[in-house]
């Protein structure tokens, strides 16, 4: 291999792909390579049989969950906000094509005891059982400012400086009590802990505003899409993506080792006794563990059951979003849930995600006010995952390394950390000012 890349990206994880896509498409020559030989890394879809080896050690999974062919589940579970960040990178990149997505049917949320739909606006507001008569009149004016709100006419700030003014303050402006701070906070801003609320208002105020915006795009019951077949389809399709702008891809390749010159600057890679030369690595933390360092840890079970997650309005697909102050902990717990409607199960079964930042070893004793929501399920599996991120200097040794993904069941995260890879990566930022109604026929 005498020929020198621009780019190696290292694991096929979302982030990566996504990265090596818009890399592809800018011109820069980019080598894709892999230790698996799926694609997915961490964010990998497994089907029945794969599930089975990697949580039961072998592959039989009974016979009455219907053909384990029909599966197709998601390791790091998230839906597409229809508005959000992601969407819009499918489009810039003009990944929708080979893409198709369906409306998520519920967005709900936990409040003593209880499961909720998510309010998103001043009409919602109105008819939510979460909230008394007074406290709906109060909730629908502050609904009415965000949706009114517009950063570049300041008639409409109501004599706020949003960068001045923190969320704590606008919202205390409005009066509103603590458990509906609590759902528009995390339920629709999506915020994982409350340190929100002492920032300036002004992200709190664009996250409610997308979430209202996106759940009037498909007149559905949630602001989010999600892609038939799960989202193993996306990381593929993001590497079709590459590959027609030029990119190489390669699967497993064992034991990818970035090499170093003198200074500790990376200047390529080495796989089966050939070295690729290139100018800078991109990768998931696992191809460089002295280089990232672990900041959290990810409790999951992964239920199979024969039903939708009870008081959802029998949704086939939902999110439900449990703030931590509901339950006493220091971030939220979600639950997930999709079915054979998205074709990633069997007809008529549902599979049902519940994750949180792990506080402990014991995801069965944490993650059960979740799991104590699901009703009956059929098959159960626990497990935790640590998360890294990286602490070295890109600048210096230009490796451009990826966070874990988290337990959020939105991309939102996802997309700002690969966004924020390829401004170090290229020095500028992706043009996210698409047409979003291009998508809008690929997504009903």
């Amino acid at each position: 291999m005498d020929e020198e890349y621009d780019v190696i990206v290292l694991g096929t994880g979302l982030k990566e792909c996504i990265l090596s896509g818009l890399l592809s498409v800018d011109g820069l020559k980019v080598l894709h390579m892999d230790r698996n030989d799926y694609y997915g890394g961490e964010s990998t879809s497994l089907d029945l049989k794969q599930l089975w080896k990697r949580f039961r050690g072998d592959d039989q999974p009974p016979q009455h969950l219907g053909s384990y062919k029909e599966y197709n589940v998601d390791m790091m579970p998230k839906f597409m906000m229809a508005n959000g960040l992601l969407v819009r990178v499918l489009i810039h990149t003009d990944v929708t094509k080979h893409l198709n997505f369906k409306a998520v049917d519920g967005s709900f949320v936990y409040n003593k005891g209880k499961i909720y739909k998510v309010p998103a606006t001043d009409v919602e507001a109105l008819k939510s059982p979460l909230m008394g008569l007074f406290e709906k009149r109060r909730a629908r004016k502050f609904f009415i400012y965000v949706q009114d709100y517009e950063e570049s006419d300041p008639k409409s700030h109501e004599g706020l400086d949003l960068n001045q003014v923190t969320a704590r303050e606008l919202i205390s402006k409005y009066g509103l009590e603590d458990d509906t701070i609590d759902f528009i906070g995390h339920a629709l801003a999506l915020h994982r802990d409350d340190s929100y609320l002492d920032q300036p208002a002004n992200d709190f105020v664009e996250r409610v505003k997308l979430y209202a915006e996106s759940l009037a795009r498909f007149q559905g019951g949630s602001p989010y899409i999600y892609p038939l077949y799960g989202l193993g389809e996306l990381p593929q399709a993001f590497a079709r993506l590459s590959a027609v702008y030029g990119g190489t891809y390669m699967l497993s390749k064992p034991e990818c080792k970035v090499e170093f010159d003198d200074s500790g600057k990376a200047i390529g890679v080495t796989s089966e006794g050939e070295t690729a030369k290139c100018k800078k690595v991109v990768c998931d933390p696992s191809y460089l563990p002295d280089k990232v360092k672990k900041v959290g840890k990810v409790a999951r079970a992964i239920c199979i059951m024969s039903h939708p997650i009870p008081n959802t309005n029998d949704s086939h697909s939902a999110q439900v979003i449990l703030p931590q102050k509901q339950l006493g902990h220091k971030s939220d717990m979600y639950l997930f849930c999709c079915s054979y409607s998205h074709n990633v199960a069997a007809q008529g079964k549902y599979i049902a995600f519940v994750l949180a930042e792990a506080e402990t070893d014991q995801p069965e004793v944490e993650l059960k006010p979740g799991i104590d929501l699901l009703g009956p399920v059929d098959e159960i599996f626990y497990d935790t995952y640590d998360i890294y991120e990286p602490e070295n200097d890109c600048e210096a040794d230009s490796c451009f390394i990826s966070t874990s993904y988290d337990p959020t069941t939105h991309f939102e995260s996802t997309v700002k950390d690969v966004l924020a890879l390829y401004r170090k990566i290229t020095g500028k930022d992706v043009d996210l000012s698409v047409d979003l109604s291009s998508a809008s026929a690929a997504a009903e």
